[in-house]
């Protein structure tokens, strides 16, 4: 709204087609929509995201983390969320914390409508993620992310992250 504080990021008049519009390279079945919210207000040690998966997809892809510690709270819709070796219903008012521990989760939409969360956890220099079910693991930097397997490392720009807009 006109007038608004910096510091105030009014979500439910946040347009659906100003969404970063995403796909993990590794898994073509996902498709997320974020709007960074907390990069809205400057926000800069943390980060704060309102993430839509639609229906029939998927988040990312089983991962793990080194560094960064990450959250995730269902607003609306359905899932089967994916943590450790356990998978469970997600729903409304749930939420999921991963510290350092080497947990592998992950987000399906199981639903009819959009899956619709809170993201957010730590921003450092440098995060190291594991995909157990492709066999890699990625260093992650500001300049994109490097790849690596039993066969060598492959850089990827994180433009290759964003889909195609139609």
């Amino acid at each position: 709204m006109a007038g608004d504080p910096k510091h105030l990021v009014r979500t439910r008049q946040l347009a659906a087609d100003a969404a970063a519009h995403i796909r993990h390279p590794l898994n073509p079945n996902s498709e997320v929509f974020i709007h960074r919210v907390s990069d809205s207000v400057g926000i800069k040690r943390a980060h704060l995201q309102l993430t839509r998966v639609p229906p029939g997809r998927e988040s990312f892809i089983p991962h793990a983390h080194a560094s960064q510690e990450e959250w995730v709270f269902i607003l609306d819709g359905e899932g089967l969320a994916q943590i450790g070796d356990a998978r469970v219903e997600v729903g409304p008012g749930d939420y999921m914390g991963f510290p350092v521990d080497g947990t592998i989760h992950h987000l399906t939409n199981t639903g009819a409508r959009d899956l619709v969360y809170l993201m957010g956890g730590e921003r450092t220099e440098l995060e190291v993620a594991r995909f157990p079910t492709v066999g890699k693991v990625a260093v992650f930097t500001r300049d994109g992310a490097q790849f690596f397997d039993e066969h060598g490392a492959h850089g990827l720009a994180y433009s290759a992250w964003l889909a195609d807009k139609k």
